[in-house]
């Protein structure tokens, strides 16, 4: 069912990219000053201690990662990091999933040597359910994930300011599963030459068609973006308050059924919280009715005690 396109308040993904040198760890500590001034940062480090590099910028708290580093042990803290209240994750980097001991690559090829066969494209089929599992912990987590990808590096020749020539090192696609930079809201491509950034892409349109060099005022500016719109906690409690009104009104379990499936749409919008206590608000209401059905009509127990076999909860969530 179609419905009017909202902008809803939203958490950031932002990707930043680069190769070694480029300011990626120090960029993305600055952004999150500007996302939550004065809110809480945590950083997964699997850079062997240079996330800690940089404490006297801004108080943050530091989770190490050494190998292996498999999705599993990302996802672990990517959730811990939410359960701890912390608003912003930075994870540095993300790269290690993809290339690092223990990452995807390795398990792909454990996978095809376990295959009697050595089937490449059937490991695959073993493996990448794995990523899609990490990719969608960063992406349906209830805080901004900031992540840092290491890119290829090559060099380029180019003439300086003095008009010789020297060698510049460039980064080229970033070290992780092709196409997963369309995951995010914004990527930026950062330069080891002054740490100056560029936009690969951008849901936000703030950065569009300039070269900046990444600063709080960076994070100050998505977090006036990000703020722009229905706040989705608040849109949530009010659509549950109205449909548990509703529901409340309902006078037969046939009718209560059909008006679950009216509604999945104002449903669907709910917050998984708010989601379940309409549930349970319609189960006890479904028994209720059951209960009343039961009192006025004894003699049509057995039909009733048929029709309760399916779980209450069932009934009002298909």
């Amino acid at each position: 069912m179609f419905r009017k396109a909202e902008r809803r308040q939203a958490k950031l993904r932002l990707a930043l990219c680069g190769p070694s040198g480029a300011g990626k760890t120090y960029s993305a500590l600055l952004i999150a000053q500007g996302l939550v001034p004065g809110g809480k940062i945590a950083l997964i480090d699997t850079e062997r201690g240079s996330g800690e590099l940089y404490a006297d910028l801004t108080p943050y708290d530091v989770a190490p990662l050494e190998p292996p580093y498999a999705p599993s042990r990302y996802i672990a803290l990517i959730q811990q990091a939410a359960q701890d209240g912390y608003d912003v994750l930075v994870i540095d980097s993300l790269s290690h999933a993809w290339s690092g001991a223990g990452g995807i690559l390795d398990l792909h090829d454990q996978a095809t040597a376990a295959d009697r066969a050595r089937n490449s494209f059937m490991a695959w089929r073993e493996v990448t359910p794995q990523h899609h599992q990490l990719v969608d912990t960063i992406l349906g987590v209830n805080l901004h994930v900031l992540v840092t990808l290491r890119t290829k590096t090559a060099y380029e020749i180019v003439e300086n300011d003095k008009g010789k020539k020297e060698p510049i090192k460039i980064g080229l696609a970033p070290v992780q599963r092709e196409g997963l930079e369309y995951e995010f809201t914004t990527v930026m491509d950062l330069s080891v030459d002054r740490h100056v950034a560029t936009a690969t892409k951008d849901r936000t349109r703030l950065f569009e068609g300039t070269h900046f060099v990444p600063s709080v005022a960076t994070g100050e500016a998505l977090r006036a973006w990000l703020n722009t719109g229905i706040d989705p906690v608040e849109d949530s409690q009010q659509r549950l308050r109205t449909l548990k009104r509703a529901a409340s009104q309902i006078k037969t379990v046939p009718q209560l059924s059909q008006w679950w499936r009216q509604q999945s749409a104002h449903i669907a919008r709910l917050i998984p919280a708010d989601r379940d206590i309409l549930t349970a608000h319609c189960s006890d209401r479904k028994l209720a009715l059951l209960e009343r059905e039961t009192v006025s009509a004894p003699k049509k127990g057995l039909a009733i005690q048929g029709e309760t076999e399916t779980p209450a909860r069932d009934a009002v969530s298909h």
